[in-house]
């Protein structure tokens, strides 16, 4: 009963849109688009940009990953103080895999916003019913923190 109400609760935290950036895939869109994922809708997770809206249902998502990339600012340290080497710029990647209305495998990848990863991570797992798969264990550490 208390997993039931975590759920719910975690839920209507990822109802929240998402700032988040698509990188690529399948999808009719340009790489480097910004926008947002809603997935306040109880049968679709929804992607808005300007004018664009993909949307596709959660029956039809196979496939929710999570990864990061960590940059070193080398370019940055060397300009302006060797300082910045030790710091780390992450980025958190998502990438959603479906099969389409032609039944073929589709996938989009996104990077999102590091205020937005988890309440999606979250959301996503509760309207697909699927887990999480991660690219690395630095993804997973970085999740449960």
């Amino acid at each position: 009963m208390w997993t039931a109400y975590l759920w719910i609760a975690l839920a209507s935290v990822a109802a929240a849109q998402s700032t988040v950036e698509y990188i690529g895939g399948t999808a009719a869109l340009a790489e480097r688009t910004r926008g947002a994922i809603a997935l306040s809708d109880e049968r679709y997770l929804a992607f808005y940009a300007g004018k664009t809206q993909l949307r596709v249902a959660y029956d039809r998502i196979n496939l929710v990953e999570y990864g990061q990339q960590v940059d070193r600012r080398l370019a940055l340290a060397l300009v302006l103080s060797p300082v910045f080497l030790l710091s780390k710029s992450r980025k958190h990647f998502l990438t959603i895999g479906y099969s389409g209305e032609d039944g073929k495998q589709q996938a989009m990848v996104f990077r999102v916003d590091k205020n937005g990863i988890r309440p999606t991570l979250v959301g996503l797992e509760a309207r697909t019913g699927l887990k999480v798969q991660y690219q690395d264990e630095q993804a997973r550490k970085a999740r449960n923190q």
